[in-house]
């Protein structure tokens, strides 16, 4: 086997360690059960937003409604002064005051007892999230361990993959040109694997059985050789 074919292999073995390992980052958070425990924290966040919203919205309408009740009780003490100052004045307009006095007051109660019920209607949604929230919280603390343990994890992974990275980028600068641009046609053509050991008659790119005749073929070539596999078209390398 030629000095080339032995680096390319060595370039293939970290260019599939490198696909490993990032392979294995992106699935730390699903085989930690990190993925499923923030899913299940999201829903809770999407109820409490929405039982926010409703409470928000009732909050608006008691805020409402007290300030109509003080405009109101305002107007009705402006009126009673008014009644209060002016006992000189005319029957007609003193009953006209008083009639409106007791249009307000009637008005006042009717807003008082939609403000009740606007308050009444706030306990149950406060309920609901104090429970969302009872829920939420030993939740939120398994997410904290847990993303702290991926972070550690992260960082292994991390490093590996640079040493693997730099390695596989030094052992690359190696190559022949040629050899290189036509293992990563083929590298980008075939899921990552450009290519292949000859372990017996077996290519270990595609796991499949190479005829005799055919791998004596490819074994009675001088070390140097390119040759392919018949079977994938993957760099096929004697060992």
């Amino acid at each position: 086997m030629s000095d080339a074919l032995t680096r390319l292999l060595a370039v293939q073995d970290l260019d599939t360690s490198i696909t490993q390992l990032q392979r294995k980052r992106a699935a730390l958070a699903e085989k930690s059960g990190l993925a499923a425990l923030e899913a299940a924290l999201s829903g809770l966040a999407a109820e409490q937003s929405e039982a926010s919203s409703r409470r928000a919205a009732l909050l608006s309408t008691q805020k409402d409604l007290e300030e109509q009740i003080r405009v109101i009780s305002e107007r009705r003490g402006g009126i009673e002064q008014r009644m209060y100052a002016a006992r000189g004045s005319s029957t007609r307009d003193l009953q006209a005051m008083d009639e409106e006095v007791r249009h307000l007051t009637q008005r006042r109660a009717e807003l008082e007892e939609l403000e009740l019920a606007a308050m009444v209607e706030q306990e149950p949604v406060d309920a609901e999230l104090a429970a969302l929230a009872a829920r939420g919280a030993p939740l939120a603390a398994q997410v904290e361990v847990l993303r702290a343990g991926v972070a550690v994890q992260q960082a292994e992974i991390e490093a590996e993959l640079a040493q693997a990275v730099a390695s596989r980028a030094a052992e690359a600068a190696l190559l022949p040109t040629a050899l290189s641009d036509h293992y990563e046609t083929l590298r980008a053509r075939l899921k990552g694997t450009g290519a292949a050991r000859l372990i017996g008659h077996r290519c270990d790119g595609c796991h499949l059985e190479l005829s005799s005749v055919e791998v004596e073929r490819i074994r009675s070539q001088p070390p140097d050789t390119i040759v392919t596999c018949d079977q994938c078209g993957r760099i096929l390398v004697p060992c």
